[in-house]
């Protein structure tokens, strides 16, 4: 029997319905500590999306070994990263909420725009519901991932779906597929590494490589149809092209392989230490598919990935920073919202344009002194 849809007790006429941009990242655990690193892991490792096992075979190896073993070292890793203000992924991602919230506002629209992340907290049914007693209407989905995988944007689409299957009064949705290609992303990504290269000098002057790197999925999901390796090689071909890039300046690998099965190649340990091995004495490392810094990024590149290259007789590494609240980032994301929003009725008047404002200038104030 179908459960009996929630909320029918809360709708009044008269009420101002509101309209709103709900971004999605991964998630992060809330404390650098075993316990809270197995909650998190059980809950995204448990995900028949993000693991295409068979459940009879996964999950008692998830709950009997993995999250037994795992926890412990992931515990460390992210406790390598950690800062005073939290996880890297959740004050980043907070930070773009925000700045969006504010350049929207600066452009005229009285959207409100709230973070959720997909495993742990703050969690995307928690934030619909916070959606749902502010009166919102109308919701447009953006997933903070540039290429769609199944094993990440589909997920927030279940989830976001999960939650309204619930209700008898559903809003109005629409959902951002990906944006692996979109000119203000590209343009971001290519400010990021000029603005780099201004501080370390150009990359091919010193002879080296930019290596983008991707996460990874496994091989097989390319054969049954999923797009993500190829926006992948989309978005290097298009970042290498804005950065007017030869063939042999660049080359994208793929990242944080788990398991004995064959992922997208080429892994990238294995190609930063082929690089060292020979002579190669620089690189610069950007990972396009992340847009904010978090464990992937901070710890197993620019701390175990760097390793291996300089032990492979690398001379130089540099890591590029994801785009995290920088200004080309927030407006790409202004553009991209923008044009999902049109037809929806979000003219702000006088009172939310100076809440708008005002935020945008308190979050331009912590910006100056957030972790990098």
């Amino acid at each position: 029997m179908r459960q009996a849809a929630a909320g029918e007790a809360d709708f009044t006429h008269g009420r101002v319905a509101r309209t709103a941009v709900l971004l999605v990242n991964l998630g992060t655990p809330e404390a650098p500590q075993p316990a809270a690193v197995r909650r998190y892991l059980a809950q995204f490792l448990s995900d028949p999306r993000v693991v295409e096992i068979p459940r009879a075979i996964w999950l008692p190896i998830l709950h009997g070994v993995i999250l037994r073993l795992r926890p412990k070292q992931s515990a460390a890793k992210y406790a390598a990263i950690w800062t005073d203000q939290g996880s890297p992924l959740l004050v980043h991602s907070r930070e773009q909420a925000l700045l969006l919230r504010g350049y929207l506002g600066e452009r005229g629209l009285d959207v409100d725009v709230r973070l959720a992340m997909r495993y742990g907290e703050p969690s995307v049914a928690g934030v619909l519901e916070e959606m749902r007693a502010a009166d919102t209407e109308r919701i447009l989905v953006l997933p903070l991932y540039p290429q769609y995988s199944a094993s990440t944007t589909a997920t927030v689409f279940d989830a976001v779906n999960a939650v309204l299957a619930r209700r008898r009064n559903v809003p109005e949705v629409r959902m951002v597929k990906h944006f692996h290609d979109h000119p203000g992303y590209i343009e971001a990504l290519k400010l990021s590494v000029l603005e780099h290269w201004r501080k370390n000098g150009r990359l091919q002057d010193a002879g080296g490589k930019l290596v983008m790197s991707f996460h990874g999925v496994p091989r097989r999901t390319l054969d049954l149809g999923d797009p993500y390796h190829c926006e992948c090689r989309k978005t290097g071909r298009l970042l290498a092209e804005a950065l007017a890039l030869g063939r042999d300046d660049y080359v994208v690998t793929f990242q944080s392989r788990f398991g004995k099965a064959e992922w997208l190649q080429p892994y990238t340990a294995p190609t930063l230490q082929a690089l060292g091995r020979q002579g190669v004495s620089r690189v610069d490392v950007i990972c396009p598919g992340f847009v904010a810094d978090c464990l992937e990024t901070l710890e197993e590149i620019n701390m175990e990935a760097r390793k291996e290259y300089l032990g492979a007789g690398g001379k130089a590494f540099h890591y590029i920073a994801c785009l995290n609240g920088s200004p080309p980032f927030i407006h790409a994301l202004a553009d991209l919202a923008a044009s999902h929003l049109q037809g929806w009725p979000v003219a702000r008047g006088e009172r939310a344009g100076r809440e708008a404002e005002a935020a945008a200038s308190a979050v331009q104030a912590r910006l100056a002194g957030a972790p990098r």
